[in-house]
């Protein structure tokens, strides 16, 4: 058992350490190794959950196929200045520009879309690059831009247009399998910083500066909760066109409905199939970029984007720190069907609550707590297993050498119930003595060899019998066996199955003898049964390292001396009154054949005397 605590002790512990280091990992936001579990996960959430209703907050103009079909592609910027101009018209609160307009055009189109930029306030893209995909951050708690990768360069668009429209950083984060989760709010390269695309559009939109605290960004009184690194979790709110979306041929032709556009923010931005610019969602494969940063700037003007700031990131810590525990725990407690019952029922809890946390608004890692969890529970359980089987091993050794060397038939009951017979027991019971006659002159003119091939098979017969009528052999003395009827508790049946075993006992015993004649040198054995029942005094005797189960009182002396009766009359078995009575009022077989008696007969070292039926082989 201080072994057993041990291990437990040493499981919790080295549980709640690897949890720990993950979750520690997890703060600071360098366990990148379990994006993509996190990333699945997310997914599936994310599809139980459904979709759900953007806020009016965002419309899209698609440079789409029908527009590359009848303008080319890239849209020359005289037509997206007519567009612009003719979005302006309806009165939008900002116009957001998801296009990199890096290069010089025409100029009359560049004069005409400077121009038409200059209508109502707008936005246009820039874009982050950085030195070999990779984004080195620094870690500081009480810096506000802390974790912030630092790019390389920028593609920033031509200062004609930036002197009139605002710029915003279009660049996305994504996951190990390419489904955008976060939007960087800031950009560092060297010497300044930039905000992203989506957020100048929501800061022209709600005509507030944003406010950066670590771990959250403010417009005025509204507040919203961010990553490690400024960033903006994101969860989309259905398959493409989700979001109202008009083709650029309709703001052309003047068919844009005007409700769709008044006091929203309208995006610009290609979905032409040819145009490469689209990403998988866990609601649409192909979902174009445009929808993406749009995605992003109603999460920032609504405020309905997912929680998933330093807070929740505590909480995925402990919760990778406790849920290891409970299961290594609940393992340790009970490998049973409850044990296994209530782990199951913690991880539905768990997983039921990470589920309603998602669709309520918070992003609780799952990833985390499996990571956490599994391999200190397929470990721990390995062990156990390990443990339990090469226990059991041991215990099967232990019970079969129990049976062998212990009472026949109580061997299993002691296994069950150490603490069997630990106090005496006064109760009914029925005995059977068995005693082979002419054996010990016999053992003195054989080999010990033939002795010991004559008392195997008899101890055989009588184990066999015993258990074939539910009794136990509580001792073998030399060559005769005591057998009782009625441990480990009695039964109305005693006296009948004692009968029949004393019936069957003289049967195989009398034809074994015959067929070993070959054993006996000569000789004739024979043997005497004697079979009575009564109160007896069950009991362990010994003490220390040994003890033997046995019964002691009157009707065990009885039992025996009837065996001398039997043999003194020349019969095979001696039954008391007693128990024929018993066995012919009982639910078993009662002693048939020719039996004799009821005789008056004396018993040595008693007073008085007893009625005894004797029975002998018919033939």
């Amino acid at each position: 058992m201080p072994r057993q605590r041990f291990l437990i002790t040493a499981a919790l512990l080295l549980s709640a350490l690897w949890g720990g280091f993950l979750g520690s990992l997890h703060l600071t936001g360098s366990a990148g190794f379990l994006d993509r579990m996190e990333a699945s996960l997310t997914d599936i959430r994310s599809v139980l959950i459904g979709g759900k209703t953007p806020p009016p907050a965002v419309a899209i103009i698609a440079i789409d196929d029908r527009t590359a079909a009848s303008h080319g592609f890239p849209v020359g910027r005289a037509t997206l200045a007519r567009a612009i101009t003719a979005v302006a018209a309806l009165k939008p609160k900002t116009i957001a520009i998801d296009l990199l307009l890096i290069d010089p055009g025409p100029e009359e189109g560049d004069v005409a879309l400077a121009s038409a930029l200059g209508l109502v306030p707008s936005v246009i893209a820039a874009a982050a690059v950085f030195p070999e995909s990779k984004q080195m951050v620094t870690s500081d708690p009480n810096d506000p831009l802390s974790g912030i990768p630092v790019a390389d360069s920028l593609l920033l668009p031509l200062k004609r247009f930036s002197d009139i429209a605002a710029t915003g950083v279009v660049n996305v984060a994504t996951d190990e399998t390419g489904v955008p989760r976060f939007i960087p709010l800031i950009s560092r390269s060297a010497g300044r910083v930039d905000p992203s695309f989506p957020l100048r559009a929501a800061s022209l939109a709600l005509d507030r500066d944003p406010a950066f605290q670590p771990g959250r960004i403010s417009f005025a009184d509204k507040h919203i909760p961010t990553d490690t690194g400024q960033r903006l979790p994101l969860t989309f709110y259905g398959p493409r066109r989700t979001i109202p979306t008009f083709s650029l041929m309709d703001a052309l032709g003047g068919k844009l409905p005007a409700d769709a556009i008044e006091n929203r923010v309208v995006v610009i931005g290609a979905t032409v199939t040819a145009g490469g610019d689209v990403f998988p969602t866990p609601f649409d494969p192909v979902l174009p970029g445009v929808e993406v940063i749009s995605t992003a700037i109603a999460h920032l003007i609504a405020g309905d984007s997912i929680v998933r700031d330093h807070n929740i990131r505590r909480l995925d810590a402990t919760v990778a720190v406790l849920l290891p525990l409970a299961l290594v725990g609940l393992i340790a407690w009970r490998r049973s069907l409850i044990g296994f019952v209530l782990i199951a029922v913690v991880l539905v809890v768990w997983a039921t609550i990470n589920l309603a946390m998602f669709k309520a608004g918070y992003w609780l890692s799952a990833a985390l707590p499996i990571a956490a969890a599994l391999p200190p529970v397929l470990v721990f359980g390995a062990a156990q297993l390990f443990l339990g089987r090469r226990q059991a091993r041991h215990f099967a050794a232990q019970s079969e050498l129990l049976q062998r060397i212990e009472a026949p038939g109580l061997g299993a009951w002691l296994a069950r119930d150490p603490s069997f017979l630990a106090e005496p027991v006064r109760q009914q019971a029925a005995v059977v003595f068995i005693d082979l006659s002419g054996f010990t002159g016999l053992s003195e003119a054989v080999g010990a060899v033939t002795v010991r091939e004559i008392l195997s098979g008899f101890f055989e017969i009588a184990d066999q019998e015993a258990r074939a009528h539910a009794g136990a052999i509580t001792s073998f003395m030399g060559d005769g066996a005591m057998i009782l009827f009625g441990l480990p508790h009695p039964a109305e049946d005693d006296a009948s199955r004692a009968a029949a075993c004393a019936l069957a006992l003289a049967d195989r015993m009398r034809s074994w003898l015959d067929s070993h004649s070959d054993l006996q040198g000569g000789r004739k054995i024979g043997f005497k049964i004697g079979a009575h029942c009564g109160p007896v005094v069950a009991s362990r005797l010994g003490t220390g390292d040994r003890q033997q189960i046995t019964a002691t009182g009157d009707t065990v002396n009885v039992a025996s001396r009837l065996m001398e009766v039997a043999a003194s009359r020349g019969a095979e078995i001696a039954f008391s009154a007693a128990l024929v009575h018993a066995a012919s009022a009982g639910a078993g077989p009662s002693p048939a054949g020719p039996l004799e008696g009821p005789l008056e007969t004396k018993i040595r070292g008693r007073s008085g005397s007893i009625d005894v039926w004797l029975w002998r082989c018919a033939g």
